[in-house]
């Protein structure tokens, strides 16, 4: 009697530790994977898999599109920076089957892509073969910010926003519109009256919070997850885009009622100057791009975007501001290398530094360094004739507008 109680016992027990084993199984599979966060590994990628809704209502949004045409890309940053993080990965991958998935099933709310609405030539009966699909979609529209500046066309509509749900998950599809300026800008998502609050967690969107400006991405298509979808071809330069893509539009209402009192300077010498100022503000948004340099638009150059979203004719010059903890020792030698002779230097890296480069037409190029004190920054500047030094100073309120400025006049690009 006693070995059979001993047998019994025995089974008991490696029942007992076989059922703690699975359960530490599943709990390091639901729970501790979850909270170690997104992440590329096997157990991330069988957790959930081929079945999950998210990959699922992926897969259908990118059979509508291809068969409809629509140009979409993939900007969802979660998404993107797994790409970039395993695109060798992928590319070795890409031409066999896949047996996990690792990317679009990762556990979100959304999915983003844009639509180059520019390049889309079919935009009836989009929504119909997408409810055909399963999807309910909802289309969010605002004025084009482009036609401000023409009264007979201000307050024309266009689409900013296309929000796709399947069963638990939504598709965003974010409009990107072309620029002046070879950049393309997105709307702010705005949810009007007669909206469903509760049709999607809106609060989770990555885009549209505000409007947004990007450089213009070549694409590349690729395979992930089985799926063939089309994404920026640097996908690191994108997501870095993000953090600093807010867009601020200029004020065409009071830049109107200014030329109504004031006239507008359209001699030849004043068109000229204005193009040869926005080309030489390319070039300089180019070279400072490159080295990684913040800048603004200062002085005269802001103060003719923000009064009358324009540059001004008669100032000859364009100012840009730039805090001297984001100096370059190899500056002066981008912009030459770049085509623009260094005219003057004033001062020095540790008071009142100010730098001016030569463009074309006679055309100059100022470049102001700020400096940040406890309750104040400043900068400096000189008298190219004389030498006379001077300090400009501006209090904590002012600086707040000057950061303002800064993000807005970043991102005008060649929009004035």
């Amino acid at each position: 009697m006693s070995r059979i109680n001993k047998n019994v016992i025995l089974a008991l027990l490696t029942l007992t530790s076989s059922a703690f084993l699975l359960f530490q199984l599943y709990y390091y599979k639901h729970y501790l994977s979850a909270k170690n966060g997104v992440g590329l590994s096997k157990s991330k990628g069988s957790r959930i898999g081929f079945d999950s809704i998210q990959w699922r209502a992926v897969k259908k949004f990118i059979m509508l599109t291809s068969s409809q045409n629509v140009p979409v890309f993939l900007i969802d940053p979660l998404i993107l920076e797994l790409i970039n993080k395993n695109f060798e990965q992928i590319k070795n991958t890409s031409h066999g089957p896949t047996s996990e998935c690792n990317f679009f099933c990762v556990p979100r709310d959304f999915t983003a892509f844009a639509l180059q609405y520019h390049l889309w030539k079919n935009e009836e009966g989009w929504f119909r073969i997408a409810e055909n699909m399963g999807f309910q979609c909802l289309k969010i529209e605002s004025k084009d910010p482009r036609l401000d500046g023409i009264d007979s066309l201000s307050g024309t509509e266009i689409p900013l926003h296309y929000i796709c749900r399947l069963a638990t998950h939504a598709i965003h599809l974010v409009v990107f519109h072309e620029r002046s300026g070879n950049y393309l800008w997105h709307g702010h998502l705005r949810l009007k009256g007669h909206i469903d609050k509760n049709f999607v967690p809106f609060r989770k969107l990555q885009f549209g919070r505000y409007p947004g400006a990007f450089d213009r991405p070549e694409l590349q298509q690729i395979t992930v997850d089985g799926l063939e979808v089309v994404i920026p071809k640097d996908p690191m330069h994108f997501l870095e885009e993000i953090p600093h893509s807010r867009f601020i539009e200029c004020r065409y209402k009071e830049a109107r009622a200014f030329f109504q009192q004031h006239l507008d300077d359209s001699t030849v010498e004043a068109v000229a100057f204005r193009k040869s100022a926005k080309e030489l503000l390319q070039l300089a948004a180019k070279t400072l791009k490159k080295l990684g340099v913040r800048f603004w638009l200062s002085s005269g150059t802001c103060l003719g975007w923000y009064r009358q979203c324009s540059i001004i004719s008669y100032s000859k010059d364009v100012d840009l501001g730039i805090f001297i903890q984001d100096y370059r020792s190899d500056i002066i030698s981008a912009f030459q290398d770049a085509g623009l002779p260094l005219k003057h230097k004033f001062g020095k890296v540790e008071d009142s530094l100010e730098l001016s480069f030569q463009g074309k037409d006679d055309v100059k190029l100022d470049i102001f360094f700020f400096y940040e004190e406890t309750d104040h920054m400043w900068n400096g500047g000189t008298q190219a004739k004389t030498g006379k030094k001077f300090k400009y100073e501006e209090t904590e309120a002012q600086r707040s507008e000057v950061t303002c400025s800064r993000s807005s006049c970043h991102n005008i690009r060649a929009k004035i």
